[in-house]
């Protein structure tokens, strides 16, 4: 079988059989385009071709590239699920890539807003609602929910308004792998996001050219009355987060990160704070332990005279 149908074959199977996300179904497709590019290259063309010595030489040539580790790491990742596939439905005999290793990716602590920058950036945002802009009205409910409930940015743009139960303060979220999970958020998200449907949600629904305002199912609404997209939320927190102090990434994830550390630095449950982000294994969420630890060794250092 050609290799480059196989891929594509794979690549349906992730997003119809497993759910798997847009940009991680396009990461999958990406990685082993170049793989099926790389075998090209050597006239190698059908699966039968795709053996660990091909392989290795693959990622040793993209680590020549000067690529980070991380993206190593995904690469292999990637070869490895699909030469597992090919095994499992019997394209091929045996699975080719079950040895196949590459570089583990460093561990970098995310970032992490304190809870000082958290309020003064959720005041600033109150601040824009100020003249009734709808627009200011959504961004801060954006962020409220963001950061009371830690949710992916791909899981708050999928939200609909039937989703959000006011009364018991929960969302029903879908997540990777279109699992469903319930997250609770606070008064003042509630606050928000009241105010947003009231007054700035109907505003947007209502743009011309968009579908009737009772067709639109979306909880976030851009400025042309389509549900928000993941560029847009990017934009707007990037932008926020341009002038807070710290390093690392500026994204959504920030918030989901700071969220998390904000939990477990108030004394929440390890386990509690696992099934509110949605992880599957809890040594993903202990990252946020280290988070924790090394800021509690940063205040200690500061503050402490024998330190």
């Amino acid at each position: 079988m050609q290799l480059t149908r196989e891929i594509a074959d794979f690549v349906l199977y992730l997003q119809v059989e497993r759910g798997f996300s847009e940009h991680t179904v396009r990461a999958y497709r990406s990685d082993l385009a170049r793989l099926a590019d790389f075998a090209r290259q050597r006239s190698l063309t059908q699966t039968r071709d795709v053996d660990l010595e091909l392989l290795r030489e693959w990622l040793w040539v993209e680590t020549q590239a000067g690529l980070s580790r991380a993206t190593l790491a995904r690469r292999s990742a990637s070869a490895r699920s699909f030469t597992a596939w090919l095994a499992r439905t019997g394209e091929t005999p045996a699975d080719e890539g079950v040895r196949l290793r590459a570089p583990k990716p460093a561990q970098s602590l995310p970032r992490v807003l304190g809870t000082a920058q958290m309020t003064a950036l959720l005041s600033a945002l109150t601040a824009r609602t100020a003249d009734g802009d709808p627009g200011a009205r959504r961004d801060l409910a954006i962020i409220e929910v963001l950061y009371a409930s830690a949710l992916r940015v791909s899981e708050l743009v999928g939200l609909d308004v039937a989703d959000l139960d006011l009364d018991r303060l929960t969302l029903r979220v879908t997540g990777k792998g279109a699992k469903e999970r319930v997250v609770p958020f606070g008064v003042p998200a509630k606050t928000a996001v009241l105010q947003y449907l009231q007054h700035a949600r109907p505003v947007l629904a209502a743009q011309p050219g968009t579908a009737p305002a009772r067709l639109q199912t979306a909880l976030f609404l851009g400025s042309r009355g389509q549900r928000l997209g993941v560029r847009a939320v990017y934009r707007l927190v990037a932008g926020l987060l341009a002038d807070v102090p710290g390093s690392g990434p500026s994204g959504p994830h920030a918030l989901r990160h700071t969220a998390a550390t904000h939990l477990l630095d108030g004394g929440a449950d390890l386990r509690a704070v696992q099934e509110l982000l949605g992880h599957v294994s809890l040594g993903t969420t202990q990252i946020y332990t280290h988070v924790s630890a090394e800021r509690l060794q940063q205040s200690y250092r500061l503050a402490h005279p024998r330190a």
